[in-house]
This record gives C-alpha cells, structure tokens and sequence, in this order.
C-alpha cells in the first residue's frame, strides 16, 4: 500500500468513527484515466444514504485538500452487503432471525454450520442448528455470512 493510499485509508477510518460508524473494509483499484476508493461502513441500526453521502462528501474533500490522487477519482461508500462477512459483534446484532453460514474454531479444529441466530449475551452468539441450541463466543468466530433467503 502506498503512502497516500494509506493516508487516504487513515483518513477515511477517522470520519467513518467521527459519525459512530464502523470502518469495515476499504478498497483502492484502477491506474488508468479514474482511480476508484470503495469505502464499505456499517452501524448498529444499518446504513443510510443519507451518511454514506455525507461520509463521502467529507472524506473526498479531505483527499483533494491533502492532494492525495493525481487526477480524477470515483468515491464510493456503501453498507458491506450480505456477501461480505461480518467483522464486529456490534454487526451481529440487527442480523438476529436471520440465517447465518459460520466458520469457527473449537480448538485446533475449524468448524462449519449454517444455523439461525438466536440471541446474543456479552461476547457469546447462539444460533439454532438443526433444531438445537449451539453457542460460542464472538472469538472463536473465523466467517460469518448471513444467508438471504428468497
């Protein structure tokens, strides 16, 4: 990572927990004619347009004032979406009824299971697999995906 883009990660970080976000990814592609910054954030009661504008509109303020792109650029802030996996436990939380694809590890081993998020209590999750209760803790947590249903 380049010094600017880590400048320009640092300071996307900064604005994203200004507003009570959660920074959970970032992503800096293409060389050509427009470079491209993919900022994905989340919060406790989700994501609005409304923040990813004003989060955007901040932080490219902030890149061109730092000169931190030569040329144009496209910033884009949006909500991880269900095909990225869920980082922090503050996340889990308005997944609750859903169903989820987990990878966990219980000792040395890692395991899978698909099951329905129950509850969560401090640091432990409890999902319903096949009919059954099965907790562990945020910790021992690898992957996890909610699964959409249609």
């Amino acid at each position: 990572m380049s010094d600017n883009t880590a400048r320009i990660k640092e300071i996307c970080a900064q604005i994203v927990e200004e507003h009570g976000m959660m920074f959970i990814d970032f992503v800096s592609r293409g060389e050509g004619k427009v470079k491209v910054i993919e900022l994905y954030i989340d919060g406790e009661e989700g994501v609005t347009v409304d923040i990813c504008a004003l989060i955007s509109r901040r932080a490219s303020k902030e890149i061109e004032n730092e000169d931190l792109i030569e040329g144009p650029f496209r910033f884009e802030v949006s909500s991880p979406g269900v095909s990225r996996p869920l980082v922090f436990l503050k996340q889990y939380t308005k997944h609750i009824g859903r169903n989820f694809e987990v990878s966990y590890s219980e000792g040395e081993e890692i395991k899978k299971m698909k099951g329905t998020l129950l509850s969560i209590e401090e640091d432990k999750l409890t999902f319903e697999v096949n009919k059954e209760s099965q907790t562990i803790g945020f910790n021992q947590i690898k992957a996890a995906k909610v699964k959409v249903s249609f």
